[in-house]
């Protein structure tokens, strides 16, 4: 069965989702779950942003990135099963890329990670979910969300 799970994690409001299910695999299965939020510079950036040195920009999108994932463990239901913990990582780089990386590096069973809608952009793109399942190695868990 599955011994290292690495889930990517964004932003969207279906992250806590994506977590809550890989969290349960994770426990389930024993697996460390470890978590990744990749990161690429937005184009649609504040004007201020644009008086940033590239190492400011930098440092501040990965600050985020860390708040993020902390806030997402915090919100995971207090009673879950006890999971155990990976590393925590934040990277700048085009998502799909980071997290095929960071799977190899990690030698992770499974990645875990959200669809999205298919708007205009990721018609013509793709999407992260499909770039890492077409990149990816090893198995990918793509987590949709519920019906209705």
């Amino acid at each position: 069965m599955y011994k290292q799970i690495l889930v990517a994690l964004d932003d969207s409001p279906r992250a806590p989702e994506v977590l809550r299910h890989a969290a349960g695999l994770a426990a389930h299965t024993g697996a460390r779950l470890h978590l990744c939020h990749a990161v690429n510079v937005p184009l649609g950036l504040p004007t201020d942003a644009w008086m940033l040195t590239f190492d400011e920009l930098q440092a501040r999108l990965l600050d985020h990135a860390k708040q993020s994932l902390a806030q997402l463990v915090v919100h995971l239901h207090p009673h879950a099963t006890p999971i155990q913990w990976g590393e925590h990582l934040t990277r700048l780089g085009r998502p799909a890329q980071v997290i095929v990386e960071l799977a190899t590096e990690l030698a992770v069973d499974l990645i875990v990670i959200g669809s999205h809608g298919y708007g205009p952009i990721d018609r013509l793109l793709g999407t992260t979910a499909a770039k890492v399942v077409n990149g990816a190695e090893i198995s990918v868990l793509v987590v949709r969300p519920p019906r209705g």
